[in-house]
């Protein structure tokens, strides 16, 4: 299992009764890869599509040059968030599946009142 896919794993549900330091530190850095619009927005686009997406399909719909787009798809990558898959020069991205429905579950807060 990958350091990504170990920090995943040791995430808990915030709604959780305690949380140990490592499961907060697990969840912390989850959402440190999404603190930041650009990474928020790539995840958008990669859930919107049926299939992997070309890293070179992403500079325009979001405005960014390439080492930019490269940065943020590193840093997802690097969380777990995403997979990559390369075909000959050109790198693809796809939801991590697995990251994403315990991303999903860690964020769930419903039945927790004020």
């Amino acid at each position: 299992m990958s350091a990504a896919a170990e920090a995943v794993a040791c995430c808990a549900p915030l709604a959780a009764p305690t949380l140990t330091q490592e499961e907060a530190g697990a969840t912390a850095e989850l959402f440190k890869a999404l603190a930041d619009p650009a990474r928020v927005r790539i995840v958008n686009l990669l859930a919107t599509s049926g299939e992997p997406v070309c890293a070179c399909e992403l500079y325009e719909p979001l405005g960014l040059a390439q080492p930019t787009v490269s940065h943020h798809l590193k840093k997802l990558t690097d969380a777990g968030l995403l997979e990559r898959e390369q075909r000959g020069k050109w790198a693809y991205f796809s939801l991590q599946r697995d990251a994403v429905e315990k991303l999903a579950v860690v964020a769930d807060l419903k039945g927790v009142c004020c």
